[in-house]
């Protein structure tokens, strides 16, 4: 049995546009209790994704030491130019900095089987799912997961 994309994905998708900011992405990630999140422009084309991993990466120890050389640079009356101050404010950085643009995806008649191959090989953990280039839907592997206890569960039957 093939089931596609269309049967499993989530399509109550929560995006971001290339200008929010990176809090904001990662405050909408908490509030919706997802990993991760669609950039697509006005017409919901997908532009690129951010996870919590790329939020994550600003906090980490090479950022930090980053941040605080140029912090104590600062400190010592050096000027730093705009973009190296706007860089340490997470706050004001934008998605567009940020997004993967090269995504892998699939359309709505992918097969699961087809889409659990592409997570694989590609250690991804979520396919895009498009329609004529515009972005309707999304399957994580936990979608594929799902799909198969389902699967399973209607082909055991019952014992009384």
């Amino acid at each position: 049995m093939t089931i596609p994309a269309k049967s499993v994905m989530t399509t109550d998708l929560v995006t971001v546009s290339p200008d929010t900011t990176v809090a904001e992405a990662a405050r909408l990630m908490l509030l919706h209790h997802v990993t991760a999140v669609p950039v697509v422009d006005a017409d919901k084309r997908l532009l690129g994704l951010v996870s919590e991993g790329d939020v994550m990466r600003h906090f980490g120890a090479q950022f930090q030491s980053k941040r605080a050389q140029w912090l104590r640079m600062l400190a010592e009356g050096e000027a730093l130019a705009p973009e190296f101050l706007a860089e340490i404010r997470i706050n004001q950085q934008h998605v567009r900095e940020m997004m993967h643009t090269s995504i892998i995806s699939g359309d709505e008649e992918a097969s699961l089987a087809e889409l659990a191959d592409l997570m694989l090989k590609h250690q991804i953990k979520r396919v895009p799912i498009l329609r004529n280039g515009v972005l309707v839907g999304i399957v994580s592997r936990a979608d594929v997961v799902r799909a198969v206890v389902e699967t399973l569960d209607d082909l055991v039957e019952p014992t009384d």
